[in-house]
């Protein structure tokens, strides 16, 4: 995905990759002009599709946030299928990993029937403790190996992008991936907090590129797959949030880790997915968007940086068919991302931007926070999201229910990011028991 002004290598990596699918009529230009946003109104939170309004927590919970939860389902990500059987298979572990300091677990989630050849890779690392561990759950972008420089992470086999700098060639991960997220996750750090980390390489779910729907996952349910598809069957976003309940399935079973204490977390397409994951699936007690955008915690209606068109033309594996009618056309969603970020009320979100990512639209992403508001009001009572009236200084967190910062710097996730997240989950986490 495109990022201006500064240009993440990732990013650029898969435009060129995806240049091949793009139209040969671009989108508009990007707009990064303020004054040139146009004029909007956002589609109504707490009242419902025959203009009731949400009066209690009961008419959000039964009445209002199925409505919403469907519309997301059909216009933006798509409808997720059951699971099938799952099998979880240890493949190692170590009490003495990371020089003593944590465990590490290597988890295979088959999904079956085995024959299927579809196989979800989870490494835990754990710290050592006497009590079931909190964990940060992931998706990352080069493969297990990419998030630390630990040599027994094993290797990913699955379809990696070519990338020149890391001298990936034939779509295979080489020793050179090892550790090249590894400032993206700061594991040692969020160690040192108490709380584990778990991750998945999110091409083991589904390889990001488009193929029509006939790899990852997605093979699981020819149903959904080429020309035969339903306009509002899913696409890979929603594919990537519906590994993370696998995962989220595992991670229930493990004695070492305290499932009611799991936050899901991601950065930029899997921040998107990060929230749509928790949109849906209750058990995440916290989720965290990191510069998520477009799709994400941007509102749409805003026209600044990354549109619906462009990334629908981009990237047309991402949303369900029906999204595509919305290019050009955002003021007749029937919602915006504030709605996203509502669905997940009453538990705590997170929501981060960059100074110079305005591809994905830094105040945007915060007009969305301040737009969910009155949900975690309705639920919670007066002021439970904590957010100021105005975007926050750069490099200053704020929020309580509802956090935000936006800081320094381009598309990425820093240590900046990390802390804050930390004392976030600290805040609401820890006596989550």
């Amino acid at each position: 995905m495109l990022r201006s002004p500064i240009l993440h290598r990732t990013a650029i990596v898969i435009l060129i990759t995806m240049h091949s699918s793009i139209a040969a009529s671009d989108p508009p230009k990007a707009n990064y002009d303020e004054q040139q946003v146009p004029a909007y109104s956002l589609p109504e939170l707490l009242i419902d599709s025959s203009g009731r309004r949400m009066e209690t927590p009961h008419d959000w919970q039964v009445r209002r946030r199925p409505e919403i939860l469907k519309l997301f389902e059909s216009h933006v990500y798509g409808r997720s299928p059951r699971p099938p059987k799952l099998e979880f298979e240890l493949k190692s572990e170590a009490s003495d990993a990371l020089e003593g300091s944590a465990i590490r677990k290597e988890v295979a989630i088959h999904l079956l029937p085995r024959a299927s050849g579809v196989v979800l890779n989870l490494l835990l690392y754990l710290p050592k403790s006497e009590r079931p561990a909190p964990v940060f759950l992931g998706l990352n972008f080069w493969g297990n190996q990419s998030i630390h420089a630990d040599q027994a992470i094993t290797l990913t086999d699955a379809w990696t992008r070519n990338d020149k700098e890391l001298g990936i060639e034939n779509n295979r991960a080489n020793e050179a991936t090892r550790a090249c997220e590894s400032e993206r996750w700061q594991v040692e750090q969020v160690l040192k907090r108490g709380f584990g980390v778990a991750t998945m390489y999110y091409g083991d779910i589904d390889p990001d590129f488009d193929d029509g729907f006939t790899n990852g996952v997605h093979s699981l349910y020819p149903q959904t797959a080429g020309e035969q598809r339903e306009p509002d069957a899913w696409g890979s976003i929603a594919a990537w949030a519906w590994g993370l309940s696998r995962a989220m399935d595992y991670l229930e079973t493990d004695p070492l880790v305290d499932s009611k204490r799991v936050a899901v977390w991601g950065h930029s397409r899997l921040g998107k997915t990060a929230l749509w994951a928790a949109a849906q699936d209750n058990r995440f007690a916290l989720a965290i968007s990191n510069n998520s955008g477009c799709g994400g915690a941007a509102l749409s209606r805003r026209l600044f940086g990354e549109t619906v068109e462009r990334i629908n033309t981009n990237f047309p594996h991402w949303f369900c068919r029906n999204f595509r009618q919305y290019n050009g056309k955002e003021g007749e969603l029937p919602v915006d991302q504030h709605m996203l970020v509502a669905l997940i009320a009453p538990r705590p979100v997170y929501i981060a931007s960059a100074a110079e990512d305005l591809w994905a639209d830094p105040r945007g992403e915060f007009l969305a926070a301040k737009a969910a508001a009155p949900v975690y009001e309705l639920l919670l009572g007066a002021g439970s999201a904590g957010l100021p009236e105005d975007m926050p200084p750069i490099d200053k967190s704020v929020g309580e229910r509802i956090g935000y910062h936006i800081r320094t710097g381009k598309h990425d996730v820093t240590a900046y990011d990390w802390q804050q997240y930390l004392n976030f989950a600290d805040r609401h986490l820890t006596d989550n028991k």
